[in-house]
């Protein structure tokens, strides 16, 4: 039975929708910060998602964070750790109420193939990577099936050596009562969102293991060989032994 479940949902998105357009333009950054991480961890909790933190490094002061991508899921499981402004392909925007929250909670959306894009929105990360934000992106550029781990794209890790700061890897499984994987957070093929998140209802139980790895020096780094290191890193704790390339 997942009706109740999914008005529950449709609700709480309700509350962020108000709070978003009524809240956020007379707070602060830390009140934004507060109420952020306090809603993802309602949303996750409705939706019967338990999370496990396993801190082998805690959450470096100022980093650039980057996580393998497994579900719309991930942006929520972090912000209810540390609220983050995220990196994320365009056509979320276009989400029902899900994409409109996203935008105002601080999401940077990019154009997946514009080059020009692409520069923008690196020139912006620096600048608030350098302000002190906190700002995290998925380099494998789309969601991917649990026991697989993409080519991550370089492009968006100048912004840590330019701006002078490490990377942090962040790794994400979501498994099931034995502790296996749970094919149910796949966010894949052609599946919606409306797809996706009545599958996770229908589950009733999923734990979120989020681990952070220790953090990675930029100093004297290319960008590709910055790309490789977090992703042999992340790919390590996943237990993968693929070889660790990066697209181009």
């Amino acid at each position: 039975m997942i009706a109740l479940p999914f008005v529950r949902v449709m609700l709480h998105l309700l509350q962020g929708l108000c709070t978003s357009a009524l809240v956020f333009p007379f707070v602060d950054s830390a009140g934004r910060d507060r109420r952020i991480k306090k809603w993802s961890a309602g949303l996750l909790a409705i939706l019967h998602v338990e999370v496990e933190v396993i801190n082998e490094a805690g959450p470096a002061a100022q980093a650039l964070i980057v996580s393998n991508h497994i579900s719309w899921l991930d942006i929520f499981v972090i912000n209810s750790l540390q609220p983050c402004r995220f990196v994320a392909k365009a056509d979320i925007r276009s989400w029902p109420a899900l994409g409109w929250l996203c935008a105002k909670s601080g999401t940077i959306f990019i154009a997946r193939g514009k080059q020009r894009e692409v520069r923008r929105v690196y020139e912006g990360l620096v600048t608030s990577i350098r302000a002190g934000e906190r700002i995290a992106f998925f380099p494998e550029g789309t969601t991917a099936a649990q026991g697989t781990l993409l080519p991550f794209h370089p492009n968006l890790f100048e912004a840590a050596i330019e701006a002078g700061v490490p990377v942090q890897p962040y790794v994400l499984r979501y498994v099931d009562a034995q502790g296996n994987l749970h094919g149910a957070a796949d966010f894949i093929g052609d599946m919606t969102f409306v797809d996706s998140m009545l599958l996770i209802m229908k589950t009733r139980q999923m734990t979120a293991q989020l681990t952070l790895l220790p953090t990675i020096s930029s100093v004297d780094e290319h960008r590709r060989d910055l790309s490789q290191k977090a992703r042999q890193a992340i790919a390590g704790k996943l237990g993968y032994d693929g070889q660790p390339g990066a697209a181009s």
